[in-house]
Order: structure tokens, then C-alpha cells, then sequence
């Protein structure tokens, strides 16, 4: 029997172990996963203790218009009740937009900015269609600020799009130009919905949890402590693995990769080296560089079919950015935080602080064990903050919570009992927005590169025409189109939606972008 072997264990490679059985014919116990750590969900996972306080990396864009994402996850039960399914509680937990009064940012002196107007000079509409309108090889390696003057970056709109899909002046015009078709339906609420599209720690339990629980059931061999440190290629311009080198708990390995086998390939990790902090401590500052990067180095050199890792792990000062998860016995901030933003109680009611150096974001969440979580992020962290001079990168929790008590409109006993009790954790991910860095479109490998007989990429870098690469969609797709061009199967993943290609669409955000 033919077997598959899988390197990663985020989200592409857990929905690629569940295509191969579920499409695929194969059977679990011909499936092996090799994880650096336990298979996680990549970015998705939430670590910790109601003591030392709760930690939460990275997310996913999570969006309606999912279909391979909901195709697969209807066919996984949930951990509670194996008569319901994912993507039901899925979709029925994500909040609903609000019908108005919502703020989304406030300024420097703590005052909500009116998000009706998205604060657009003429030249800075006529920019955003001209973008919109462009074809995309127009754009190749070019950065957001090859296409716009700088009051664009000053505008509401642009702090709300930002802060929403963690984009910079410097990051790809070829990711914010497929950011700007594939949300553009989102434009006219996009002030008023009650979150970012960011799915927090709910995603890893809702999602990645039942998953991995489905593959173990069927019987999927999870090899955690393994490094994959290279793989054997036949000789040719094709691609064909031969043998997989592996380090195992120090232990080097090799295995015979027969002809019919399978090898998917996560390369590279946004979620790579990040460094958690405490309370009183600052993270780390000086990141490793893992397998997942070192192994797409090594198979891509000399060969320009592979894409150029080197574009994305090589800039760490344009792709870090900075998490802090906050766990708090008292409520009193979160009813202040909603109140202040008009939200009404639940998760995921989101507000961005314009006028702070690192411009943070900050997040309601979930109920855990020993307290509520609320959690934020930060797009600037090598700027001195102003209540704290110095970069966010180099404080501890409690510093990062005094910055943020200084810029919300709090009153002083609330700001108070926050600070006695709560437990601050940061996390900072030199390679957090690595996917958005400035690129050409041949830098991410194709899925199946041409000719390949058993060797595919998933993840995040690798390349899908149109979706935009922060989406649990984009994740799952990669891993629907691994299996079904390597098995040569027949039905085909279904198109990326083109919201842009709706009359309708387009009238919405023609109007939002008029308003004054």
C-alpha cells in the first residue's frame, strides 16, 4: 500500500492527512505526520495555566466564504458532540456584525473616531480603484507603498484594513491587492463589525482539536520531536522524493520513499521561533531559525521551481509583530473595554489604538480556567511606546498592560483592579506577517510544481491564484489541491471567490469609499 508522509503540523498538513483518507482511499495508518513539537495547528494554538497566565501566538483569517475550509469540517465531528459538526459550530459561533454605534479605533487623547467616513482625499480613492483594477503581474515586487502617496496610509480606512489583515506600507502589493478583491464585501461594515477576522484560541479548540482528534481515531501516526532535515530527489527536472533524512529525538534517520508515496511538505512557518515572555520578563530577542525554513532552503537551491525562501525569513524587522494574551479574575476592563467601543458583551469585540507607536489592537475573548481572556496584538513593536520608552519588544507583560491602560479612556479604579489582576504573557513572532513581505509571483512555489510525481507544498507558502494567504481557507485549499493533482483525482477544488466580480459588490464599496 502506498503510503504519505506530511512535514508540518499546522492546519495544511492535519486538512491534507484528512483529504488523503477522505478522497484519497488511503488508510490512517499509512499516513505519518512529523512535528517538530505536538502537531498543533501551527499558528492556532493557546498555551499556559490559569496560574501562569495563558499565551496565544498567532491566527487565522476566519471568513464565511470558506468552501473548502466548510467542505472538509463538515465531515468532522466535534469533541462534545459527535452528532454535530465543525463547520456548523463554526459558523454558528463567529459574532454577527453590529447594526451601528460600534467603534473600532480611538485616538491619541482617547477619543472614539467616527468610522462613517473612511477619511479618503480624492488622489487616495482614485489609488485604491486604480489598485483594485489592476491586473496583478502589474504588480509584481512591488510594495503597498509603490502604490499609494502617504496621506493613504494616514486614513481611517487604511487603520481599520491594517490592523484587520496586519498589512504595512511595506508588504506586498500583490497581497493587499488580493486582500482588497477577496474582502471587498467587507468594506461597508468594516467600521462597524464587532471583531477583526482574526480567529483567536477559539479556532484551536473548535477546529484544529476535533481534527486531530478524527486522525487519530483512523489511526494517522503523529511523529512529534522529528526534524526533517532534508529530502532526496531523483535526478532530473522533475520532482520526485526518493528518501526523507530525519532527526529524531537526536537520533538521524532515512526513509526509503517508495514509488507510489506520497510527500507533502509544509515550507516555511509564519509561526516559526516566536518567543513567549511572562509577566514580569520580555520574550527572548534573539530567534532560531527552524526546520521548516532550512528545509525549503535546502531544496531549493539550485532551482528556480521551488520558490526563493530567502524572501520571506530574511527581514525580520518588516515581518515581526508583537501578541500579549491577558488572563484577568476581574471583568471590570473587559465591561470598560465594550462600553468604550459600543460593543455589547462577547468575544471578540476589537479595538485599535491609533495614536499608540505600536499600534496596538486589542481583542476580547473567550472564558477559561481561572479567568477571562483578552488578548491583543501589535504591528510596531520596535517603537518606544509613550508610556514606556522603550521598544515593546524588550517589555514584560506588565509594562505592555500599563501601555495600553495609558492610551484607553479608563477611569482610575477600573485601570486599578486591572493592572492587581491580571496576568500578562507576550509573544513576539519575528516571522508573524513573513507572508505579506514584498515578493514576486514565482517566490512561493506552485502547490505541485511542474512535473512533480510525489512531491507537494501546502501552507502558507505555497502559491494559490487569488486567496489571500492568512485564511484558514488558504491553508485548506493547498492541502485539497495537494491530494486531488498528486492522486489525480477528478473533482477539483471549487473557485476562489472573487467578491470584486459582483455588480453589487462593487456598488457598496464605490458608495463607502464617496462617503464624506
Amino acid at each position: 500500500m502506498a503510503k504519505a508522509y506530511l512535514v508540518g503540523g499546522g492546519v495544511a498538513a492535519l486538512a491534507a492527512a484528512a483529504f488523503l483518507i477522505r478522497d484519497g482511499g488511503f488508510d490512517g495508518g499509512d499516513i505519518h505526520l512529523f512535528e517538530e513539537r505536538r502537531p498543533s495547528g501551527g499558528e492556532t494554538g493557546a498555551d499556559g495555566s490559569a496560574d501562569a497566565g495563558w499565551a496565544l501566538c498567532g491566527g487565522w483569517l476566519s471568513e464565511d466564504e470558506s468552501p473548502c475550509a466548510h467542505d472538509l469540517f463538515a465531515g468532522i465531528p466535534t469533541l462534545g458532540d459527535p452528532a454535530v459538526p465543525v463547520a456548523r459550530e463554526w459558523l454558528a459561533g463567529r459574532p454577527e456584525p453590529a447594526t451601528g454605534g460600534v467603534a473600532r479605533l480611538v485616538d491619541a487623547d482617547g477619543t472614539v473616531i467616527g468610522t462613517r467616513s473612511m477619511g479618503f482625499s480624492e488622489r487616495d480613492r482614485l489609488e485604491l480603484v486604480r489598485c483594485l483594477a489592476t491586473p496583478e503581474r502589474h504588480l509584481d515586487g512591488k510594495r503597498v507603498s509603490d502604490c499609494f502617496g502617504e496621506h493613504f496610509f494616514t486614513t481611517r480606512f487604511w487603520f481599520l484594513w491594517c490592523t484587520a489583515f496586519a498589512f504595512q506600507p511595506w508588504h506586498s502589493a500583490i497581497e493587499f491587492h488580493r486582500s482588497l478583491r477577496r474582502f471587498l464585501h467587507l468594506l461597508p461594515g468594516l467600521s462597524s463589525r464587532p471583531a477583526a477576522p482574526h480567529a483567536g484560541p477559539r479556532l484551536h479548540e473548535s477546529l484544529v482539536l476535533p481534527l486531530a482528534a478524527w486522525l487519530r481515531a483512523r489511526g494517522v501516526t503523529f511523529h512529534t520531536g522529528c526534524h526533517v532535515t532534508d529530502l532526496g530527489l531523483a535526478p532530473g527536472r522533475g520532482a520526485r522524493v526518493e528518501r526523507i533524512d530525519l532527526s529524531r529525538h537526536g537520533r538521524d534517520q532515512r526513509i526509503e520513499v517508495a514509488g507510489d508515496d506520497l510527500v507533502l511538505v509544509t515550507n516555511g512557518s509564519a509561526a516559526d521561533a516566536c518567543g513567549i515572555g511572562s509577566h514580569t520578563a520580555p520574550p527572548p530577542s534573539r530567534p532560531h531559525r527552524s526546520d521548516a525554513w532550512l528545509l525549503w532552503h535546502r531544496l531549493a537551491r539550485g532551482r528556480d521551481d521551488f520558490g526563493d525562501p530567502a524572501v520571506f525569513d530574511m527581514h525580520l524587522k518588516e515581518s515581526r509583530a508583537e501578541s500579549f494574551t491577558v488572563t484577568t479574575e476581574d471583568p471590570a476592563f473587559l465591561k470598560a473595554l465594550e462600553q468604550c467601543g459600543g460593543h455589547g458583551h462577547g468575544e471578540g469585540c476589537a479595538l485599535t489604538l491609533t495614536g499608540s507607536p505600536w499600534l496596538l489592537t486589542v481583542v476580547t475573548g473567550p472564558r477559561r480556567e481561572g479567568g477571562t481572556l483578552w488578548w491583543g496584538y501589535a504591528l510596531r513593536p520596535g517603537r518606544a511606546g509613550d508610556h514606556t520608552p522603550k521598544p515593546m519588544t524588550m517589555c514584560s507583560g506588565r509594562e505592555i498592560l500599563d501601555e495600553v491602560l495609558h492610551h484607553l479612556p479608563l477611569d482610575a479604579s477600573t485601570a486599578v483592579r486591572t493592572r492587581e489582576t491580571s496576568t500578562v504573557v507576550p509573544c513576539l513572532m519575528p516571522y508573524a506577517t513573513s507572508p505579506f513581505l514584498a515578493r514576486r509571483r514565482d517566490d512561493r512555489p506552485e502547490v505541485v510544481p511542474e512535473g512533480s510525481v510525489n512531491l507537494a507544498f501546502i501552507g502558507r507558502f505555497a502559491e494559490v491564484p487569488d486567496e489571500v494567504t492568512s485564511t484558514v481557507e488558504y491553508a485548506v485549499r493547498t492541502a485539497r489541491t495537494a491530494v486531488t493533482e498528486l492522486l489525480g483525482l477528478d473533482e477539483r477544488p471549487p473557485a476562489v471567490r472573487r467578491a470584486h466580480h459582483a455588480p453589487h459588490v462593487l456598488a457598496a464599496a464605490l458608495e463607502t469609499l464617496h462617503h464624506r
